[in-house]
């Protein structure tokens, strides 16, 4: 079995690391390498490798973004997020829009070539870290989600969630409201929580959805 393996990634040094992961490794071929999402989004289609080693923050189009854009064209090509990311919002954000799994840039070589295997024989590998919180918050996740207002945000919790649906990140809504950023998550925690949704545009869209309504 021969994988093809392309890479999109815009530091330089860990593509270059990431491509002799794949070059010097038995069974894996490496099918080149973009060092943007828009590069990405034109040459990916061309290479059409088996699997994608995607970064997510990449300057400018994101790798989710660009996950979300192929994977409705092209379902055959399987995405790995290959990130220095382990929050939750990226996490999720990443698996709604179609990633197939998520593994850390800390992960030895021997265990990315594994999950690349493992992505080609029908799994989806994450790094221990991710896997405990993807299986933390299902936990958390009622199995039956029952119909649910507004009315059990907090103030602040609305407030948040509006700035969260006009695209701020956590550190221009803590500035905007005088609190910590670590202060804003744990809101953002709550709001996920209690509106039974896993990321940002789940709750956004609900949030409109319910307001409208």
């Amino acid at each position: 079995m021969n994988i093809s393996v392309a890479i999109v990634e815009d530091n330089n040094d860990i593509r270059l690391a990431l491509e002799q992961i794949v070059e010097t490794a038995d069974d894996y071929t490496f099918a080149g390498s973009c060092v943007s999402g828009e590069e990405a989004l034109v040459k990916l289609p061309i290479l059409n490798p088996k699997v994608v080693l995607m970064d997510i923050g990449l300057g400018g189009i994101s790798g989710i973004e660009v996950v979300r854009e192929l994977k409705a064209s092209y379902p055959e090509i399987l995405f790995m997020m290959c990130t220095i990311y382990d929050e939750d919002e990226k996490i999720f954000e990443a698996l709604s829009a179609g990633a197939n799994g998520y593994i850390l840039k800390k992960t030895s070589p021997a265990k990315l070539l594994e999950g690349i295997k493992e992505l080609i024989e029908g799994g989806a590998p994450m790094s221990s870290q991710i896997a405990r919180k993807v299986v933390a918050a299902f936990q958390n996740k009622p199995a039956a989600v029952e119909d649910t207002t507004l009315d059990i945000l907090s103030k602040r919790e609305r407030e948040i969630l509006e700035m969260l649906s006009t695209g701020l990140l956590y550190k221009e809504i803590s500035e905007k409201l005088s609190i910590s950023a670590e202060t804003v998550r744990k809101h953002v925690y709550h709001v996920y929580e209690k509106l039974h949704v896993s990321n940002r545009i789940e709750a956004v869209n609900k949030f409109f959805g319910r307001r409208s309504a």
